[in-house]
C-alpha cells in the first residue's frame, strides 16, 4: 500500500516540534564555523538551523502521513569535524536530503534553496545525483510555522544556478522554485511510498 507525493503539501508542526528545534539550534551554535562561507553573525547561523530542523520535521510529517517509514531527524550535537554528513531523513531505507528556506528570505529574494558549492566546502549531495531531496518553505512571520513541502527530486533533475547575492557567487549553488514549477523535475520523480 504505497501512495505517491507529486505536488506541495501545508504542514502546520506540533508545538512540542518547534521548541525542540528552538532548543536544538541554541545547543548547536557553539559547534559550528561558518565563516568560509561569510556566515559569522551568530543569531543568523542559529536561525538558520532552526528553520533547517522545522523543514526536516514538516518533511517527515508528510512522508509518515502516507504510511512512509522515517528515520531522523538527527537531534545530535556533534562537536567540530565529528559533524555528520548523513542526510537529513531515511525514508523506506532511501536517504532523503532536506532543504529549507524561511519565507522572510523568499520574499525578499525569491523563493530558492541553496546547497554550498565552493574548494572549501561542498554539500556531500552533489556528489551523488542520484540522491533524493525535498524542498521547504517555513513561514516565520506566522507563529506556527506553517511549512510547505515540495516534494522529493533527484539531484540530477535540479537545475541549479547562480546565485543572485554577488558575496554567495562561487560558493553556493541554488535552485530556484520558479525553473521547478516551470519543469517536469517534480512529475520524473517516481519516488514510490511503500
Amino acid at each position: 500500500m504505497g501512495r505517491s507525493f507529486r505536488s506541495p503539501v501545508t504542514v502546520t508542526l506540533l508545538p512540542s516540534t518547534v521548541k525542540r528545534a528552538k532548543e536544538f539550534a541554541t545547543a548547536v551554535i557553539c559547534t559550528v564555523d561558518y565563516r568560509d562561507s561569510n556566515q559569522s553573525v551568530k543569531a543568523k547561523i542559529q536561525d538558520d538551523h532552526f528553520i533547517s530542523k522545522l523543514g526536516e520535521e514538516a518533511v517527515k510529517v508528510v512522508f509518515k502521513s502516507r504510511g512512509a517509514s522515517v528515520v531522523g531527524p538527527d537531534y545530535t550535537i556533534y562537536k567540530g569535524k565529528n559533524k555528520s554528513w548523513n542526510a537529513d531523513l531515511v525514508v523506506n531505507d532511501l536517504d532523503v536530503a532536506v532543504k529549507t528556506q524561511k519565507k522572510s528570505a523568499a520574499d525578499k529574494y525569491g523563493l530558492s534553496w541553496t546547497f554550498q558549492h565552493s574548494e572549501v566546502r561542498m554539500d556531500p549531495i552533489l556528489k551523488n545525483p542520484e540522491a533524493w531531496v525535498c524542498f521547504v518553505e517555513v513561514n516565520d512571520a506566522d507563529a506556527k510555522y506553517r511549512c510547505i513541502v515540495f516534494p522529493p527530486v533527484k539531484i540530477k533533475m535540479l537545475p541549479f544556478r547562480e546565485p543572485r547575492l554577488k558575496h554567495l557567487k562561487g560558493k553556493k549553488k541554488v535552485v530556484y522554485a520558479g525553473d521547478l514549477s516551470a519543469g517536469s523535475a517534480f512529475l520524473t520523480a517516481a519516488f514510490r511510498l511503500a
